[in-house]
């Protein structure tokens, strides 16, 4: 063992170059997978810690509309409590309102902290460890709040301090704290400082109370032994015989499948972010075998300098198993030394890598990742040494000797299939790089319907909403305050819809969904919607409230010649005159349809403030100080539009980005593979530049030589990835309403990249080999 370590040490130190690239291109297709490999078992693990996680549900709907099937997590608010009396197989159900940011105080000091409403039950179904207080009791009085450990520290010191003590809540009313939980671990989907009881959100929200009103979330857990898909058909229909002419169906979804599973289609699961897990499951796949083939290609193409060594080595009585374990341990050593310098920087990189993906992993030593590691490294060891190890070994020792052992046809052939297979693999993920940088460049530069600039959204007090339009006013006279508005919806998704229109020529079995858009006079020009047709809502022509603005979407649906004037009815209740139609702008996420939607004067609850260019931090600064003495003791928490319009994209700007970085390494192996290459067949065939120098070749001519069989290769790389990545980005692209087109522009690209890499990689080893002095390539002979 100790003559074989030897050996294997002095042929690394012997080949320094074809060692190093063989270390670095493997240690970096490790250290990417790695990275990969912690995140996909981050995303599979998520919501996964509930200790009832088999019994856990999450209560959906299915709502049925003549033009389509919609899926939604909200219910009814009041459908926890019947659930669990009207169906013996449910142990615990509970319903629960939103997180939100809201104001705490203590002794005159005060927290913006994030929490929320939830059912009797919620410490049953979920596992949010109580330090003080039982699971069946703390939330039973709806004057209680349970603080997490870490709050319960920041306001009263300790957790002991703080329980039976009162707390203000948003400066209106004060809860008594009985209980205390740890705080929510990384993987819940929940993140949340504090609880209070539903039964107080009842209270303010008398329209939770109704079963043709959703907005809440309700969740179940199954008595031990129960059938999920049973209990599901007997629920379905439930909602439909507590509200006349409801197209509710109710579901159950496992909760922790819902994160990775979330996403319907017309009624129908159509994936999620599952296919981000796959994705980049698929991609750690790609660099590892690009790695590997690196090393498998230089380490057979090195294995035929050997081959002499081979032939004295048995001549003199090495038998043909010590030969084949002394070339496989070489092998298995570097990938081993790769694991190691892999684990280093990925140990090194991983809080660099977790503030990327926002999230909070650490290299733990499981014997899970011991296993895919170690055997991702055993098997590239015995991948890449077994040409040596097996075809070297069964030459004759005196035809080695003689010289008569030529490099066979299908060596070559086998060795440029990998060279194309590795550079197909790099092509696709260049290809795949520009598409999603595309569309993500189309998503924040299309024209939104607004100006989205320049737009801060914040959440109205109760003293604002009494006196709305007093604030507007004071606000508007801030310098660098454009304009102020109310708006009951963030833009940023659905927040507010209904199908209870009525209108002249309507199919009365038609259903139809509306987003509903509460406004404040001057909300239509704060946000800047275009206006078409029409007026927008105005105090001169008295008071506004039995009128409505429409989209473009909605007077296509209505179907109106002229839709100005025209009356509608809205909820069986109120006849409403439609006073004017804007251009469609997009409030929901690209991956959907412009939704109908109306406007009308109705209580708001966010204020939208319009900020001048060129002002935006001192009208801030302004803005903040108003708010602060106009609402005392309530601490300003705001969002601009654009930043928030961005959170709905998130997964796929950490998706480019994390594919730009995998993309960039996937390039860096490649290329390092190529430059190894094309050093080895400079090297081959030295004598052969030195003879045709003599002959009177150019550099230019030995540039051209060395280059072409590269450039061939991945010319026909390009041919093979072009029809894989097009199906591929199409099938990303088709999650997307509004997208780019998939011109030949981007393949052009893709493909002149990867050309002038492989040239620049390959024409610097044949520079070098092109400018040796000839004399010195021939003296040997």
């Amino acid at each position: 063992m100790r003559y074989y370590l030897k050996i294997t040490f002095r042929n690394l130190l012997r080949h320094k170059f074809s060692s190093a690239i063989n270390l670095i291109g493997l240690t970096t297709g490790l250290v990417c997978t790695l990275f990969i490999y912690l995140w996909v078992q981050d995303e599979l693990h998520v919501s996964k810690f509930h200790e009832k996680d088999d019994r856990l549900f999450k209560v959906m709907e299915y709502q049925t509309y003549s033009d389509h099937i919609a899926t939604y997590s909200s219910t009814p608010g009041i459908l926890g409590e019947n659930l669990k009396v009207d169906f013996p197989d449910i142990e615990y159900a509970a319903t629960t309102a939103w997180v939100s940011p809201y104001l705490l105080s203590y002794d005159d000091k005060f927290f913006k902290e994030d929490g929320f409403h939830v059912g009797e039950d919620f410490f049953n179904i979920f596992s949010f460890n109580l330090i003080y207080g039982s699971p069946d009791e703390v939330l039973k009085d709806k004057t209680s709040i349970c603080l997490s450990k870490s709050l319960a520290i920041k306001i009263f010191g300790g957790t002991e301090a703080a329980v039976g003590k009162s707390v203000r809540f948003e400066e209106d009313r004060s809860f008594i704290v009985s209980g205390i939980f740890e705080d929510t671990p990384d993987q819940s989907l929940f993140d949340f400082d504090f609880v209070l009881s539903f039964e107080d959100f009842k209270d303010d929200n008398e329209w939770v109370l109704s079963w043709g009103n959703n907005g809440p979330r309700t969740y179940a857990v199954l008595k031990e032994g129960a059938d999920a898909s049973q209990v599901t058909e007997k629920i379905k229909g439930y909602v439909k015989t507590k509200e006349d002419e409801s197209n509710v169906d109710l579901f159950l979804k496992k909760y922790s499948d819902h994160y990775l599973y979330g996403s319907y289609s017309n009624g129908v699961p159509d994936g999620g972010r599952i296919e981000y897990v796959q994705l980049f499951s698929a991609i750690a796949l790609f660099i590892l075998i690009i790695a590997c083939i690196n090393f498998m290609n230089l380490s057979t193409a090195r294995a035929t300098k050997r081959a002499h060594e081979v032939g004295v080595r048995k001549a003199i009585g090495a038998r043909r198993k010590a030969l084949i374990a002394q070339f496989l341990g070489e092998s298995l050593l570097i990938s081993f030394l790769s694991l190691l310098a892999a684990f280093l920087i990925v140990a090194v990189l991983l809080p660099q890598f977790n503030e990327i993906t926002d999230k909070h992993m650490t290299l733990d030593f499981t014997p899970q990742l011991l296993t895919v590691s170690l055997g991702s490294v055993l098997l590239t060891g015995l991948l890449a040494g077994s040409y040596p190890a097996l075809y070297l070994t069964s030459f004759n020792p005196v035809s080695v000797l003689k010289g008569d052992i030529k490099t066979s046809i299908g060596e070559l052939w086998a060795r440029k299939g990998l060279v194309v297979f590795q550079f197909t693999l790099t092509i696709i993920l260049i290809i795949g790089v520009l598409v999603i940088y595309q569309q993500t460049n189309f998503i924040f530069t299309k024209n939104l319907g607004y100006d989205q600039d320049n737009i801060v959204f914040f959440e109205q007090t109760e003293k604002i909403s009494d006196n709305s339009e007093t604030f507007f006013n004071e606000m508007k006279r801030i310098p660098g305050v454009a304009n102020a508005a109310g708006i009951g919806h963030s833009l940023l998704g659905q927040n507010s819809n209904t199908s209870g229109l009525d209108w002249k020529g309507k199919n009365p079995e038609e259903r139809i969904l509306f987003e509903n858009f509460a406004v404040s006079y001057g909300l239509m020009e704060t946000i800047g919607f275009k206006l078409l047709d029409g007026r927008s809502f105005s105090k001169e022509f008295g008071a506004d409230s039995s009128k409505m603005i429409i989209n473009e979407t909605a007077a296509k649906i209505l179907g109106f010649e002229n839709p100005v004037g025209e009356n509608i009815k809205l909820w069986d209740e109120y006849d409403m005159e439609i006073i004017g139609v804007v251009e469609d702008f997009h409030f929901q996420s690209f991956k959907e349809e412009v939704a109908p939607a109306f406007f009308r004067l109705s209580g708001t609850w966010n204020v939208a403030l319009r900020l001048q260019a060129g002002q935006e931090v001192e009208a801030m600064a302004a803005v903040q100080d108003f708010y602060e003495e106009y609402n005392s003791g309530f601490i300003f928490d705001y969002e601009f539009l654009d930043k928030g319009y961005e959170e709905l994209y998130t997964s796929e700007i950490r998706v480019g980005t994390l594919s730009k970085y995998f993309a960039g390494f996937a390039i860096l192996i490649s290329c390092l593979g190529l430059f190894g290459l094309a050093s080895f067949t400079a090297e081959r065939r030295i004598k052969e530049i030195g003879v045709r120098k003599v002959l009177g070749a150019t550099v230019s001519n030995i540039v051209m030589m060395l280059s072409k069989d590269f450039t061939r290769l991945v010319g026909i790389s390009i041919l093979l990835a072009i029809p894989i990545s097009w199906y591929l980005m199409e099938e990303w692209l088709s999650n997307f309403a509004y997208k780019i087109d998939l011109g030949i522009s981007i393949f052009l690209g893709a493909a002149l990249i990867s050309l002038l890499i492989a040239w620049l990689t390959v024409s610097s080893q044949a520079m070098r080999a092109a400018n040796i002095n000839p004399a010195k390539c021939l003296k040997d002979e």
